[in-house]
């Protein structure tokens, strides 16, 4: 466990769990992982289909299906173990980048419904490691709708 302990007056945040969930079952120990780090809040583990050496996933530990369904602290936690893990990949791994990825939704490829971020080590120049690509390519968009969309999420 990292960090402390929850003092005597600390209150430890109830787990909901899904039973048909895959990451609901690791969190509660009934499948089996690889776990780098966990918090009262959220775990750290290996994912078990890897795009580069040290893909971790971190998920909460109280279920939720995606980032319209956590709770801000849960996200925290999980963002914070996530820095944890990348830090730990650059040092360890030797890894050149990270990448952060939520899959937020069917149309974003999310294909397990429990809040997760993708933990990626990339690899500078080592195709053996590294052969993955992002899944987009970047196009110059008109500067009016771009100021058109910003204005309309602020």
């Amino acid at each position: 466990m990292t960090g402390c302990p929850p003092g005597p007056t600390a209150k430890v945040p109830s787990v909901r769990a899904e039973p048909d969930c895959i990451f609901c079952g690791v969190v509660a120990g009934e499948i089996s992982s690889t776990t780098m780090a966990q918090s009262e809040r959220a775990i750290a583990f290996m994912d078990i289909n890897p795009v580069t050496p040290g893909h971790a996933l971190v998920v909460p530990r109280s279920h939720a299906t995606d980032l319209f369904d956590i709770t801000a602290d849960d996200l925290a936690a999980c963002v914070h173990l996530a820095q944890q893990i990348a830090e730990r990949a650059k040092e360890r791994l030797g890894a050149d980048g990270i990448n952060l990825l939520n899959c937020n939704g069917e149309a974003a490829w999310q294909t397990v419904l429990h809040f997760h971020i993708h933990v990626i080590p990339r690899f500078k120049d080592q195709p053996g490691k590294d052969c993955i690509g992002l899944p987009w390519d970047s196009v110059p968009s008109n500067l009016d709708e771009i100021e058109r969309i910003g204005n309309l999420l602020s």
